[in-house]
């Protein structure tokens, strides 16, 4: 397999330059496909610049994939050369653990042949050798990490479902979003752009809930019947009971988490896809009283992740995109930190 282009960073600084790296010819079981397209995460600068752990550098990051398969390993069966697939957070588990056997793969709890567990798209393999992500040219993967792309997805728009796409239908499903259901998502990023297309795909009334107001029209275009600014005084206390299921996207620690909780009917559930970084202190006077559930939320496994592009596709549900280079990778990092993005940055490989 000849070297790929490929955008890496040398350390912390996460700043981003060209390079090659090498990648394996496609073994029994495996597809090779052509990124075309790469989304910016936050998870991803949490992750170059060192926020959640040590890693191994250059690191080259990307787990929102989005390619066309040129080349396929002995044994494959679902996929051919020339079909649109994606690649997520996942790229192996053991495949025979309870976890696993249930469509959860992201929760593997490893082998007897040593693999540890699930298997991150970037960073280290089972190995202990570094691993490429998305922001290259190429990518192999097993069949069985991949998923396919329908037709209906813009193709520049697809790669941010394979995260931040599956990170709010998960929970949207599990909890019980649909008709009749008063949801209300927290953050308007791209996470909770996502999660309020979705929402109001499946049928539930949809809030939204946000610092102020300069996304309410993006958020009503989306589908949100409602919106609520929490810089207007005494929004949260007004909402007391309002909603079955809180959809939380904010990491922020400083976030009103027991107002927002109050706003829960009895039986109600608040679910964070948000990562802060501190420990949150939980009103549980509130939660006990009101039989109310306080939950997280892990991506999705590749069956549910199939399932929600499929979703997406069928319903005309895609991510809002910004296309980048690959030399406006750097920038976009910051951008992402202080907010400056509607609502997804996406990386245009061929401009590498």
């Amino acid at each position: 397999m000849p070297d790929v282009l490929a955008y890496a960073c040398d350390d912390t600084a996460s700043i981003f330059h060209k390079t090659t790296i090498h990648l394996r010819e496609p073994g029994p079981g495996e597809i090779y496909f052509e990124v075309k397209y790469a989304g910016v995460c936050h998870s991803d600068i949490h992750s170059a610049r060192g926020e959640w752990g040590p890693k191994k550098y250059p690191l080259v990051p990307g787990h929102e994939i989005a390619g066309i398969v040129t080349k396929v390993g002995e044994g494959v069966t679902k996929y051919k050369v020339g079909d649109k697939v994606g690649v997520g957070c996942l790229t192996n588990s053991c495949g025979t653990c309870e976890m696993c056997t249930s469509g959860y793969e992201q929760f593997c709890t490893g082998d007897e042949d040593g693999l540890p567990g699930a298997l991150w798209t970037y960073g280290l393999d089972a190995d202990g050798n570094p691993t490429a992500g998305g922001y290259s040219q190429g990518f192999t993967v097993s069949e069985n990490f991949a998923c396919r792309i329908p037709d209906e997805i813009p193709f520049e728009a697809a790669a941010p479902l394979l995260c931040a796409g599956i990170t709010t239908y998960s929970p949207l499903k599990r909890f019980g979003a649909g008709p009749g259901k008063k949801v209300v998502i927290v953050g308007m990023g791209g996470l909770g752009h996502m999660a309020v297309q979705i929402a109001a795909a499946m049928g539930a009334e949809v809030s939204v809930i946000s610092h102020g107001r300069s996304k309410e029209e993006d958020a009503r275009r989306f589908g949100a019947t409602h919106f609520y600014a929490t810089s207007e005084e005494g929004t949260v206390e007004s909402l007391a009971s309002s909603f079955d299921l809180i959809i939380c996207t904010v990491s922020a620690a400083n976030l009103d988490y027991a107002g927002l909780i109050a706003t829960l009917r009895p039986l109600g559930s608040f679910v964070n896809v948000g990562l802060p970084e501190t420990p949150l202190t939980l009103p549980w006077r509130s939660v006990i009283g009101g039989n109310r559930i306080v939950a997280g939320s892990n991506i999705g496994g590749i069956p549910e992740t199939q399932e929600m592009l499929d979703f997406c596709g069928e319903h005309g549900i895609a991510p809002q995109v910004q296309i980048i280079s690959g030399e406006d990778i750097t920038e976009a990092y910051n951008n992402v930190v202080d907010s400056k993005v509607r609502y997804r940055y996406v990386i245009d490989t061929a401009t590498f």
